[in-house]
């Protein structure tokens, strides 16, 4: 597996997947090309492909991407835990748990859940045609369908359009419309964030409660002492012992309550308010959280 990623990488990252092959893979591989670079493309295996996980892993990324998209427009930055994401999307019903939980850590919040849950209240829905699709079928019809779908139950014609297609009626005839020929737009209600495209809709709970704005302060200080290893000249396995000093007392909360969670992520195997005595590093003081500490390899 290892020497099939390299292969595959190494057009990407000529320089470290070449240090790969030399360290891992020449010494244990009897005949290896001397280089990566000399080593043959692996060969697909196309029946070890899984159309239908192949399929959901589309609509993971999907949502993943819309639910960024939305995060990044609402202002709430991606280290910040927000509650609970809601989601309508054709096929998300049928995620496994193992995809949820891959959603529900790239978008960083608690819980997730269908938007169906709790109705349409989340947004005010409005649908209007979309003439470059709908012109190449319907020619000089065009703007009576248009005129159907403006006159149609936007709500319902989103949801009709989630699980495939949708339909109005023009002159008493019975019109089918596919996702690309209406567009529908969804603006979000106090307190939400919504992004949609293509029948696909990713809802955010905005609300920060105070147990949420800990955990995002102890994921802002792993991000500071990740650095200040980096800084320090640390191998990346190294234990480190820190002291640290704080004068907002959220920040003192969120690193007392989650001190087990940074302590795992950063490497501490000593990890403690107070002041540091000569055998730790230099001082490094974020003002943003009024947090300054140092530390030392354990």
């Amino acid at each position: 597996m290892l020497e099939t990623v390299t292969r595959l990488m190494a057009p990407i990252t000529p320089f470290i997947t070449e240090r790969v092959w030399q360290d891992l893979v020449v010494p244990v591989t009897p005949g290896a090309p001397e280089s990566v670079h000399l080593a043959t493309w692996p060969e697909s295996d196309l029946p070890a492909i899984d159309p239908e996980l192949s399929q959901q892993m589309v609509l993971v990324r999907r949502l993943v991407e819309l639910g960024r998209a939305t995060r990044a427009e609402s202002g709430v930055k991606t280290r910040q835990p927000l509650s609970r994401a809601l989601v309508a999307a054709a096929g998300f019903e049928s995620l496994d748990r193992e995809l949820h939980a891959q959603i529900t850590e790239e978008l960083n919040v608690s819980s997730l859940a269908s938007l169906s849950e709790v109705g349409g209240s989340l947004v005010d829905t409005t649908a209007k045609a979309n003439f470059r699709a709908l012109g190449k079928r319907f020619g000089k019809r065009v703007q009576d369908v248009a005129k159907a779908i403006a006159n149609a139950d936007a709500a319902a014609l989103s949801l009709a359009l989630r699980e495939g297609t949708a339909s109005v009626e023009v002159d008493g005839e019975t019109v089918t419309l596919a996702p690309d020929e209406v567009i529908i737009t969804e603006t979000p209600r106090e307190g939400w964030s919504v992004a949609s495209d293509a029948g696909a809709t990713v809802a955010l709970d905005l609300e920060i409660t105070e147990e949420l704005r800990r955990a995002g302060l102890a994921r802002d200080a792993i991000r500071l002492i990740q650095e200040a290893r980096k800084n320090s000249g640390l191998d990346v396995a190294d234990r480190i012992a820190l002291r640290w000093t704080a004068t907002d007392p959220a920040t003192i909360a969120a690193l007392s309550e989650h001190a087990g969670l940074i302590s795992e992520e950063v490497l501490a195997t000593d990890f403690a308010q107070g002041e540091a005595d000569d055998t730790f590093g230099d001082a490094v003081t974020d003002e943003g959280l009024s947090l300054t500490f140092r530390l030392r390899k354990a």
